[in-house]
C-alpha cells in the first residue's frame, strides 16, 4: 500500500500528512473527520479545496498531525499539506494546484512588538497633560 508523505506550514502551524488510498478516511490529531476537529464549516470549506479541485474527494484517507499556532494557521498548513501530497500522488495535479494557489506557502507571519508601544504598531494613548 502506497503512502505519500507531505508537510505544510502556515504562520506558526505545522501540518504532518499521510495519504493513503482509501474511502475518505480523515483523522486530525486523533479525532475523526474535518469539522470534529476544525469546528467551523468555513476552515473546512478550505482544507477541502484541493480535493475539490482535484476531484478526489473521498478517494484517499488522510492522518494528519497538526500543531502550533491556532485553527485558522493550523487549517492553512492542512490545505498545503494536502496539495503537496496529491502532488506526490500524482505530478498530474500540479498545474490545477499551482493555478488555484495552494502550492504557495502563504509567507505572512506575525509582526514583532516593539519597544514603546502597546503591540507592533497599536501606540499607548496619548496625554497631553
Amino acid at each position: 500500500m502506497e503512502v505519500y508523505v507531505a508537510t505544510g506550514r502556515r504562520k506558526e502551524a505545522v501540518a504532518r500528512i499521510r495519504m493513503t488510498p482509501g474511502d475518505g478516511k480523515v483523522t486530525v490529531n486523533g479525532v475523526d473527520g474535518f469539522l470534529n476537529y476544525f469546528k467551523r464549516e468555513t476552515l473546512v470549506m478550505d482544507i477541502e479545496q484541493p480535493l475539490i479541485i482535484t476531484d478526489t474527494l473521498g478517494k484517499f484517507d488522510f492522518f494528519i498531525r497538526v500543531d502550533g499556532g491556532g485553527l485558522s494557521g493550523q487549517a492553512g498548513a492542512v490545505r498545503l499539506g494536502l496539495a503537496r501530497a496529491l502532488v506526490a500522488y500524482s505530478e498530474d495535479f500540479r498545474p490545477s494546484l499551482r493555478r488555484a494557489g495552494f502550492l504557495t506557502r502563504d509567507p505572512r507571519e506575525v509582526e514583532r512588538k516593539k519597544y514603546g508601544l502597546a503591540k507592533a504598531r497599536k501606540r499607548f494613548q496619548f496625554s497631553k497633560r
